[in-house]
């Protein structure tokens, strides 16, 4: 089987599979006919940005690891909801600048390794505050 018809033939076999198991998977939730049915951004804005001010929460301590992506991600779901002037960019240029090590990489916490990923989530800080594009040039 090579060539387009096998390459066919695996498409529709993928088809196939997902339907049978959406068509076969179970709910595990039930959404009641009175929930709400609005977005409260006010409240999901509230939460992000009080996340972290209880520093001895144990889901604060047990998130240690990923610090630095929960800081990139709290700060994009901000801008989305267009509240991003709700955190304190001193404060998480401060946190961005403790987790950097004496080679000049950034870890993922104060105190934790270097990792490749890391690096690339502190390039895109600039851009959510500046809201410039910059062409990549190849």
């Amino acid at each position: 089987m090579g060539g387009k018809r096998g390459g066919r033939f695996l498409k529709y076999l993928v088809v196939w599979l997902m339907f049978i198991w959406v068509r076969n998977a179970t709910k595990d939730v039930v959404i009641k006919p009175d929930a709400p049915s609005t977005l409260f951004l006010e409240k999901h804005a509230d939460y992000i940005a009080s996340y972290g001010a209880k520093k001895d929460d144990y889901e604060y301590c047990m998130s240690e690891y990923l610090r630095m992506s929960g800081v990139y991600w709290g700060l994009t779901v901000m801008d989305l909801m267009r509240q991003l002037q709700r955190m304190t960019k001193e404060e998480i240029l401060a946190f961005i600048k403790s987790c950097q090590h004496e080679s000049s990489g950034i870890s993922a916490s104060i105190g934790h390794d270097l990792t490749f990923y890391i690096p690339l989530v502190l390039v895109k800080f600039p851009l959510l505050y500046t809201k410039k594009c910059y062409p990549v040039q190849f």
